[in-house]
């Protein structure tokens, strides 16, 4: 078995109404209660770093890292350190997608061969499905390990052309089966609808938006961008640096690197639905 370790956590707590002395004890317990939680779980799981950020009341209440970012040479974890946040990356994509439909440039119950022809059953399958994981697509990516093919570069139009091209798992929308395939056509879409490459979009029209200036696409940039190193064991033995992806492969399916600080920043923005409408 392979594992990889890397983590990135943005913890909420409860924001009940409480009489301000209670609310600054508590404050004031929070970076040791936390310290001890995140210390626990890096000893137990042998994790090599850990960065947390603590969200109460709407805000960030407390941001900190633990443990080595890297193993050699031997780097301290930092709370301004970029981390990879893997598929919460499919989060932004939709929400583009999201965006795109209140611009009306998108329905959500159009077919996916409105913006990306040559699939199978595209005239079938939904921009809906694509999001929810229920159109039946083919995952690209079902392991839990970096296989040597996924070491090379490849594309989004690649990609599809092997594993949206085939016949579809089952029936849209009578499944559920996480595709990671979705979201690579869900990033084309994105281009399509709104004639702007997908990376940009998401960073002029939400990342940008938002304040989020650690964010970045670590897929197009190389694995460095993403500061500490992902790290994997076989077995019982030693922790090493986990294979990285070839450029091409996370696209709109888990691109994205930034500080969990900023990571948090965006799940206030959906709890304050500063970003998307309601209905979205």
């Amino acid at each position: 078995m392979r594992t990889r370790f890397q983590c990135v956590v943005a913890l909420f707590l409860a924001g009940a109404a409480a009489a301000p002395s209670v609310r600054a004890q508590s404050a004031d317990r929070l970076p040791a209660q936390v310290d001890s939680i995140a210390g626990a779980v890096l000893t137990a799981t042998g994790v090599p770093s850990a960065s947390v950020a603590v969200v109460r009341h709407g805000a960030i209440a407390y941001a900190h890292a633990y443990g080595t970012a890297k193993l050699d040479p031997r780097t301290p974890a930092d709370s301004t350190m970029r981390y990879a946040v893997g598929s919460i990356s499919k989060q932004f994509t939709a929400a583009a997608v999201l965006l795109l439909v209140q611009q009306h440039k998108v329905s959500l119950d159009d077919p996916v061969s409105r913006f990306v022809p040559g699939l199978s059953r595209g005239s079938e399958v939904t921009v809906r499905e694509l999001l929810s994981h229920t159109s039946g697509y083919q995952d690209f990516w079902p392991q839990d390990y970096v296989p040597p093919s996924m070491e090379k570069p490849t594309t989004p139009q690649q990609i599809i052309d092997r594993w949206a091209k085939q016949p579809l798992d089952f029936e849209p929308g009578t499944q559920w089966q996480y595709s990671n395939t979705n979201f690579i056509i869900a990033g084309l879409i994105v281009e399509k609808a709104s004639g702007t490459p997908f990376t940009k979009f998401v960073h002029a029209q939400i990342l940008d938006r938002l304040g989020l200036t650690s964010a970045v696409d670590f897929d197009a940039l190389g694995p460095s961008a993403a500061q500490p190193i992902g790290y994997m064991r076989y077995g019982l033995g030693p922790l090493r640096p986990a294979t990285p992806t070839g450029p091409g492969w996370m696209f709109g399916a888990g691109e994205l690197a930034m500080t969990p600080s900023d990571l948090a920043r965006w799940d206030i923005s959906m709890i304050k639905q500063s970003l998307l409408a309601p209905a979205s």
